[in-house]
């Protein structure tokens, strides 16, 4: 069985089709041949009797209203008929033809043995012309006078019969297959031009063709396959846009502290101090250095959330509280005239590792520093946290682009900082966003689940106060 479905992937759709329609034809024949011929002998059969029986009530009708006449007609010409007279050991033929030693000493027996009604049998007679022996059908009915009616059939007729109903029943099936497998070629037709196209795209896209079209107009599952290709390609179009932006930003981010460092650093060993004295140029080569580190840094941190996997065990066991309180701690002196205020649940859990989440509030209170005026709030409590700030807004435009790697914010800066405060939320399942506040700017992280559960409350509670406003009404 595993070859054989091996074998079939190897095949083409119009080859599966046609070695489908070949068992098809096969089974067909099986079945014609194993369970179709006996019904058919069985219903050719009855059918033949049946004819028997006409024939014989004609002729009974007859011989009842003219009793001392012989009948001088024939009902059917495939039936010969016979009157047995039992009394004289006579047989009449209706017909011209004689009777077979052979069926007349049958009829005799079954004259002797006594008939009720009509007997229907079969026989085997010799054929004078072949000397060969072949099944012939009759039947004996009593007449009232004590004579016998026997009427036989024919086997030529019976044999033509049959032929007739296989031959019939054959090409009807025929017929079908044939239509089926007109529809079944379209069908795959249907399937095959799409999916041509479907590789084609690909190909043209795999060479970097900007040419590369798909239009494909079904609703099924290739229709699917077609947009989802589309929406990749326009996907990866996005995405290699961007690092093509972002390697120039990087490029340009880090062209200018290399270039102070190194033109500092040339002034030094030709004995002269860009910066007033030597203390002070060292200190900005220095601060520079410290810039490329920290840009380092966050590249680094960027391309390991990428590969951050979730394989914490389930739940949430990582208390937050504490991160906050030293990520604050070691961050507060860096702007000593800002305040700090703190509205945290001390038992509050994440689900998810210490460092990742110390690294996602390390970066949320380092960009609110970049731009908080007077004040930072930090707040903690179930499934939530947001940190915002007094700053200046941020465009509108900018909020959805925020959280991508290399975005230029608001002072021409670029950072990597929000981008894994992203990857990290969305890998252990929670969504990070912003927003502008009346006063400021707030980052928020809040779980999945409890955004769903908000969405439940709001809208249970909006209920509630149609179903009072009715009451009131």
């Amino acid at each position: 069985m595993k070859r054989i479905r091996m074998w079939l992937r190897e095949l083409s759709l119009t080859q599966q089709l046609l070695t489908i329609v070949f068992l098809f034809i096969v089974i067909f024949a099986g079945f014609v041949f194993i369970f179709l011929s006996p019904s058919i002998d069985r219903f050719s059969e009855a059918e033949m009797y049946r004819i028997l029986h006409n024939s014989q009530t004609t002729l009974i009708s007859y011989i009842e209203e003219n009793p001392d006449r012989t009948p001088l007609f024939e009902t059917n010409p495939d039936v010969v008929d016979y009157i047995y007279r039992p009394s004289f050991d006579t047989v009449i033929s209706i017909g011209d033809d004689k009777i077979d030693p052979v069926l007349l000493e049958r009829i005799k027996t079954l004259a002797e043995s006594g008939i009720s009604g009509t007997v229907d049998e079969k026989i085997m007679l010799i054929q004078d012309d072949t000397s060969s022996s072949e099944e012939y059908l009759f039947s004996v009915t009593e007449l009232k006078n004590g004579s016998y009616l026997v009427s036989v059939l024919m086997n030529a007729y019976r044999a033509q019969f049959q032929q007739s109903l296989i031959n019939g029943v054959v090409m009807l099936n025929l017929l079908f297959v044939s239509v089926l497998f007109a529809f079944l070629m379209l069908w795959v037709g249907s399937l095959i031009i799409p999916l041509a196209q479907i590789k084609n795209y690909i190909t043209k896209i795999k060479n970097d063709d900007s040419e590369a079209v798909l239009n494909i107009n079904r609703n099924d599952e290739i229709g699917e396959v077609a947009d989802a290709l589309t929406e990749m390609s326009q996907e990866l179009e996005r995405q290699n846009r961007e690092k093509e932006e972002m390697i120039q930003n990087i490029s340009h981010d880090l062209k200018t502290p290399i270039a102070t460092i190194k033109s500092y650093g040339e002034a030094i060993k030709d004995g002269i101090y860009p910066y007033e004295t030597l203390e002070k140029s060292v200190d900005v080569i220095i601060e520079h250095a410290n810039r490329l580190e920290k840009k380092v840094h966050s590249l680094i941190v960027l391309n390991k959330m990428g590969y951050l996997l979730d394989d914490c065990e389930e739940g949430e066991t990582l208390e937050m509280a504490e991160i906050i309180e030293r990520t604050i701690l070691s961050l507060k002196a860096i702007r000593p005239e800002i305040s700090f205020r703190s509205r945290i649940d001390e038992d509050v859990r994440f689900h998810g590792e210490e460092e990742p989440w110390r690294i996602v509030v390390e970066n949320l209170i380092d960009n609110a520093l970049r731009y908080a005026k007077t004040y930072i709030e930090i707040g903690l409590k179930d499934g939530e946290l947001w940190v915002s700030n007094d700053g200046s807004k941020i465009d509108e435009e900018m909020i959805g682009k925020l959280f991508r790697p290399y975005e230029k914010g608001s002072d021409g800066k670029f950072g990597l900082g929000l981008s894994i405060v992203y990857r990290v939320a969305n890998t252990y399942g929670y969504r990070a966003s912003a927003e502008n506040l009346p006063e400021g700017v707030c980052f928020r992280i809040v779980r999945e689940g409890s955004r769903k559960e908000k969405g439940r409350r709001k809208n249970s509670s909006s209920e509630r106060k149609k179903k009072e406003r009715k009451k009131n009404s």
